[in-house]
């Protein structure tokens, strides 16, 4: 049985109006990686991918989708870091015969992590979603990491208007010019006690980080350290010691959105693998309809894309 030649249009015809074209690729690629979590290990995770070549070739039709896949598709057999995704890009150019000179990768996942709560060591799960997007052109290499943080913030002038009406009842409950230590405690922790909350509010930082050709930091440590400089995470499972040690923090870190900024900016700017930033703080008000926001960044000698 003869074999017959299948037609290649991408290779054999020539575009109807030359020209270059900046990325052309594919989108939504499905692909698991592999990358590195806590304690070293290797976490798997389902991942999306979306990756572009340049077509450099004013008279190319096309470019040869097939092979971005099966490019793509070598991320399920090698850890995702620094190196492994130079060599991608580099194979993703090269697959094209030529046309082009520069090649593209986005990576959608979500990383799971292991928290222990703030005092009885119960531990639970969080998912961060992260994008890595990555491009190798005849200037270099250069990466970027897309993270998003969740936390708590209490509002500083609800609480300074919150304490306000607890002296008042105070004032007016015990009205004596002395008062009695027992029935003090007393009246406080009785329903009548339960003057006013400050409000708080589930809080977001979009952070986006421009690496440049420096090395990688480590993920998991990235987003405790920053957690950290925050000051209120949001918790997994916890036990009522946890909901009170976390309610204790949230006193101890009343913050506006600004505050919150001002945090996050001076943690990345003594990163030294930091080239650029881009943040945005968010704070979804309890008080009101809209949301509260600060957006901030470092650009060195380039833009963040």
């Amino acid at each position: 049985m003869l074999t017959r030649a299948l037609p290649d249009v991408t290779s054999d015809l020539n575009a109807e109006t030359p020209s270059t074209l900046q990325w052309v690729g594919m989108e939504d690629i499905a692909v698991p990686i592999s990358i590195s979590s806590q304690d070293n290990k290797l976490q798997t995770t389902s991942a999306k991918a979306n990756v572009y070549v340049s077509l450099d070739t004013p008279a190319a039709k096309g470019i040869h989708m097939s092979r971005l896949h099966s490019v793509i598709n070598q991320l399920a057999e090698h850890e995702c870091n620094k190196e492994t995704i130079e060599q991608l890009l580099v194979a993703l150019i090269q697959s094209q015969s030529a046309i082009g000179n520069s090649a593209k990768i986005e990576l959608m996942f979500n990383m799971l992590l292991k928290k222990t709560a703030l005092l009885s060591g119960e531990s639970g799960y969080q998912s961060y979603a992260v994008k890595l997007n990555a491009e190798k052109n005849k200037s270099g290499l250069s990466c970027e990491l897309e993270f998003t943080i969740p936390y708590s913030s209490t509002c500083p002038c609800s609480a300074s208007l919150a304490r306000q009406l607890y002296a008042d009842a105070i004032n007016d409950v015990f009205s004596s010019a002395t008062i009695d230590k027992a029935e003090l405690m007393e009246w406080i922790q009785s329903p009548a006690g339960s003057i006013a909350t400050p409000h708080s509010q589930r809080s977001f930082a979009y952070i986006r980080i421009s690496l440049g050709d420096n090395d990688w930091p480590e993920l998991p440590s990235l987003i405790f350290q920053l957690e950290e400089v925050i000051g209120t995470p949001v918790q997994t499972a916890v036990k009522r010691g946890d909901e009170q040690e976390f309610a204790k923090l949230n006193a101890e870190n009343l913050m506006f959105c600004e505050d919150a900024a001002r945090r996050i900016k001076f943690a990345l700017n003594r990163m030294d693998f930091v080239k650029n930033y881009w943040f945005k703080v968010e704070h979804q008000e309890s008080l009101h309809a809209h949301n509260a926001v600060v957006i901030d960044q470092k650009l060195n000698g380039g833009v963040i894309s």
